[in-house]
């Protein structure tokens, strides 16, 4: 753990934390003294990184969920608030790839799925930890986006909307929460090392793209309770300067 925890005692859920980002990044916020709630829907990648976090000396509660169940992102709420009172970060780091095709080629239902869970299912993230997020402190909302959503890649279709209305969904959250201790950010991570990215690009050079590890240390100042930005958008492109004053900027 950190010499000087920046994360001491803060609550942070982070889903799709079985792997990826989302696995960096609840590596990243325990190991700084956050006790962090890490949700996917395999089990047994959860136990691994619950093992890998209490060997670093940090504090995990395994929670599955499937975002496809809308019930149970609904009642994340309510048994948050039993246990802790409060949430202080919520790390949405979930995502699938979906279909890339033409559109007219694309099914309904895999359209309908991909929608569901990268916008859908951050939207009912929201709706169920707004209450919890606002009684913190200072809560920390991050979504993860990707340069798909500009809508400027063929074949990209169901994915690249999904991101652009995922950002429309978090810079709207932001501007509704400006008058209170909520702060709202997106991060696009740019080419990682992810089993997303493999699917997308089988044949790619897997040692010129970004370890997880090193963009969550990147975002992690998004999270922190003296970070001011809202609404804000950034990216990470493997720039260790630039990621350094970023760092700076936004550090206690």
């Amino acid at each position: 753990m950190s010499p000087r925890p920046r994360f001491k005692d803060r609550i942070a859920l982070i889903t799709g934390a079985s792997r990826g980002l989302g696995r960096a990044m609840a590596l990243a916020l325990a190991r700084e003294g956050a006790h962090v709630v890490i949700c996917a829907r395999s089990p047994g990648a959860l136990e691994d990184l619950d093992d890998e976090i209490r060997a670093i000396g940090g504090k995990a509660t395994i929670l599955k969920l499937d975002l496809r169940a809308g019930d149970r992102i609904d009642q994340l709420g309510p048994v948050l608030y039993q246990r802790w009172g409060k949430l202080d970060i919520l790390v949405a780091a979930a995502g699938i790839l979906g279909p890339l095709s033409p559109l007219p080629h694309v099914a309904a239902d895999a359209w309908e799925s991909v929608l569901d869970i990268n916008v859908s299912a951050n939207w009912r993230l929201i709706r169920t930890l707004d209450p919890l997020l606002k009684r913190s402190d200072a809560g920390r909302a991050l979504f993860v986006t990707c340069e798909a959503a500009s809508g400027q890649l063929a074949y990209w279709g169901p994915y690249a909307v999904s991101k652009a209305g995922l950002e429309a969904l978090a810079k709207s959250y932001a501007q509704e929460v400006v008058n209170t201790p909520v702060r709202v950010a997106l991060c696009d991570p740019g080419p990682m090392r992810t089993g997303l990215r493999s699917k997308a690009f089988p044949g790619e050079d897997r040692s010129k793209l970004a370890d997880p590890a090193d963009v969550a240390k990147f975002a992690l100042p998004l999270l922190l309770p003296t970070a001011t930005d809202n609404g804000a958008l950034v990216r990470y492109r493997g720039d260790a300067e630039s990621a350094a004053s970023f760092a700076a900027s936004n550090d206690a």
